[in-house]
């Protein structure tokens, strides 16, 4: 047996043991809502996992279409799969970052219904699915007022910012980032500050900013600038 073969046989093996503990309560659960699940999962699960069709780049967990990909191309079908997120999100990996009780209930059932509807599947999302998520970083420019920039966070949890371009007049300045997600963020700029990382509150810090200049902000969470999590400022 090769190397190659033992994620296969590990996925396959999760497969079949999730399988019984669906199907105790599919009957009761056949009825879950794949919009509210995507609405979650991005929420909950999108800053540490990448899901093509959910628009999230998170970096710290596993990627969800990679992960899927070898059992749908084997033939395990939506039924299966969701049987296996169902049982990671009851029961996560011990030591990893994952916590129990992200979402539960109906809620768990949602979120591992729209993973297993879209994982390792391309193309986009339709009907009510592709208008469930508001499309992160399109606020337009943020602007400077009373010597204040604020440049908020997405409050749906998606790694971005709500403005992806901000504009202010050269000279000091507080830049702060609004931060209603529950997903830790902080802002900051090379060279000129960084405010604390928060999960609900706001991330600030003071600056003195110089004319002509062209900044670059952005989110120091590992992982959270990779998936996009930045933006320029113009200052003029």
């Amino acid at each position: 047996m090769g190397k190659r073969d033992m994620p296969r046989l590990a996925v396959t093996a999760l497969l079949v043991a999730a399988m019984p503990l669906l199907a105790a309560c599919a009957s009761k659960n056949n009825d879950a809502d794949v919009v509210a699940g995507k609405k979650l999962f991005v929420q909950k699960c999108g800053s540490c996992h990448e899901l093509n069709r959910a628009g999230t780049k998170g970096t710290q967990g596993p990627n969800l279409d990679a992960a899927f990909d070898r059992s749908r191309r084997d033939g395990f079908g939506e039924h299966a799969i969701r049987g296996v997120v169902y049982k990671q999100i009851l029961h996560p990996a011990r030591g990893g970052i994952m916590p129990a009780g992200l979402v539960e209930g109906d809620q768990a059932h949602d979120v591992a219904a729209y993973v297993a509807k879209v994982a390792a599947k391309g193309g986009k999302d339709t009907g009510l699915l592709a208008t469930a998520v508001p499309q992160a970083g399109g606020g337009g420019t943020a602007t400077a007022k009373n010597g204040v920039l604020s440049i908020p966070a997405d409050p749906g949890g998606q790694l971005a910012f709500q403005f992806k371009t901000a504009e202010a007049p050269p000279g000091p300045i507080t830049i702060e980032m609004p931060n209603k997600s529950g997903v830790p963020h902080d802002i900051a700029i090379d060279g000129l500050g960084k405010g604390p990382v928060t999960p609900n509150g706001t991330s600030s810090f003071k600056a003195t900013l110089a004319a002509g200049k062209t900044y670059t902000y952005y989110c120091t969470v590992p992982g959270h600038r990779a998936a996009g999590m930045e933006g320029k400022l113009t200052v003029k």
